[in-house]
């Protein structure tokens, strides 16, 4: 019987197919390239092979290819009748990801782990800030994921691909000091993992290193390739850096080559955040404004996100709405309409948060605090990290400013979670 990386049994009888298929699990999980061309050539040897079918779905569905995604689904599901029982359920738990019914796949993640804990694509999607718990829309979902990998952790002992997810599952916890052990060990064990890369940024993040993240990202950003999918996600992470320590140059210089539409590597949701984020935030910096690219971003979100979906994504969209106008949909009604029918993970929490946006853009700063200040920490809604988060929380503090309300805003800043990088808003050093 083959076997993949994690001595899962694997039904063909090829060596080959099995090869190609344990090659593209590798990249798939390190998020360097290669990861559909593996999966094709296990395809190509065995055309049977249905995990090597649903493997090559959840890369495509990463990159934002939905309809070739659920073409390459549902030829693994056709495949699945007669797959042994770890199989079967591996497929069936992605055809409800796929099938957007999130309550269903979160508890169907819960029961294959307890019964195959070293399924690595599976923890993978559960894991993942934006995976299908991280965007099941419910408030105690990074303590949820947390206590999960810290069951199945003795399954995978000193593995490094784990021990990175494990340690980003901790930071966004909370659990730091764990989580930098867990990091460190990782990324010395192999350096060539993209998700240790990003875990590594997100723990200085929230430990409050931004030298320690910049020395780290640079270097390693120059040798991962162009291509590779969060090429452009950790080049906003250096952003941040960039845009903490005032080199605005940098940060600019960054968002040109890596973090700008044209210029990023990942798919359509992450290119919308990464890039709708940093010209955000840079203007909350004290930045002047790029209309032009601001506009980008709503026709981008137009033609790529032409319909609600991730949280995350949604809400950079809500977002350029504001800043921009509506553009052919108004994604804050999608949303409320489907939240009506309880067809949105999140509820109204993003229709509320993009009626901040809107007074804060008018200039009703105390609009903005009335819609924004009541959903501070409920962010979880909707999925993320909470470096990612924070691009809410610094709105609401710089209109605490504009407003004058100073003791609020100190307030806000006191009961910051402890140790977050700092705050690149302008204006805050008034309130030390």
């Amino acid at each position: 019987m083959q076997t993949d990386r994690y001595g899962l049994p694997l039904s063909t009888a090829s060596a080959t197919a099995r090869d190609a298929y344990v090659e593209g699990s590798r990249l798939a999980l390190t998020l360097y390239p290669g990861a559909l061309a593996a999966f094709d050539a296990a395809i190509a040897a065995d055309p049977g092979f249905a995990m090597a079918h649903t493997g090559k779905a959840q890369v495509l569905m990463r990159e934002g290819k939905a309809a070739p995604a659920r073409l390459a689904q549902a030829e693994a599901s056709k495949l699945a009748s007669g797959l042994p029982p770890r199989e079967a359920s591996h497929i069936a738990f992605f055809d409800l990801v796929f099938g957007g019914q999130t309550n269903a796949a979160v508890a169907a993640v819960h029961e294959h782990l307890s019964a195959w804990p070293r399924d690595a694509l599976v923890v993978a999607t559960a894991a993942n800030p934006n995976g299908v718990i991280g965007g099941s829309g419910r408030i105690g979902q990074k303590r949820e994921i947390a206590v999960l990998m810290d069951r199945i952790a003795p399954h995978y002992g000193d593995d490094f691909w784990f021990l990175a997810y494990h340690a980003m599952a901790l930071s966004e916890d909370g659990q730091l000091a764990a989580a930098r052990t867990k990091i460190e060990r990782s990324v010395a064990l192999n350096p060539n993992n993209a998700h240790a890369a990003h875990g590594f940024a997100h723990v200085c993040y929230e430990s409050g290193e931004p030298d320690t993240a910049r020395n780290f990202l640079s270097p390693w950003l120059k040798i991962y390739p162009r291509d590779g999918f969060f090429h452009g996600h950790l080049s906003w992470h250096l952003s941040l850096c960039e845009l903490q320590a005032g080199n605005w140059s940098e940060a600019t210089r960054l968002y040109r080559d890596a973090i700008a539409l044209d210029r990023h590597s990942g798919g359509p949701q992450q290119r919308i955040s990464d890039a709708t984020a940093f010209l955000w935030r840079s203007e909350l910096a004290g930045q002047p404004r790029d209309t032009e690219a601001w506009r980008a971003m709503r026709d981008y979100a137009d033609s790529a996100l032409p319909r609600p979906g991730s949280g995350l994504a949604d809400l950079h969209v809500v977002l350029a709405e504001a800043v921009v106008g509506v553009g052919t949909d108004n994604r804050a009604e999608q949303i409320e309409a489907l939240a009506l029918e309880g067809r949105y993970p999140s509820g109204s929490y993003l229709p509320a948060l993009s009626r901040g946006f809107a007074a804060f853009e008018r200039g009703d700063f105390a609009g903005a605090i009335d819609a924004l200040a009541p959903l501070v920490g409920q962010s979880e809604h909707i999925g993320g990290s909470r470096a990612q988060h924070d691009l809410i929380e610094f709105t609401l503090l710089k209109a605490y400013l504009e407003a004058n309300r100073l003791d609020e805003a100190r307030d806000m800043l006191r009961a910051r979670r402890p140790g977050a990088s700092g705050v690149p808003v302008a204006g805050v050093a008034a309130l030390h």
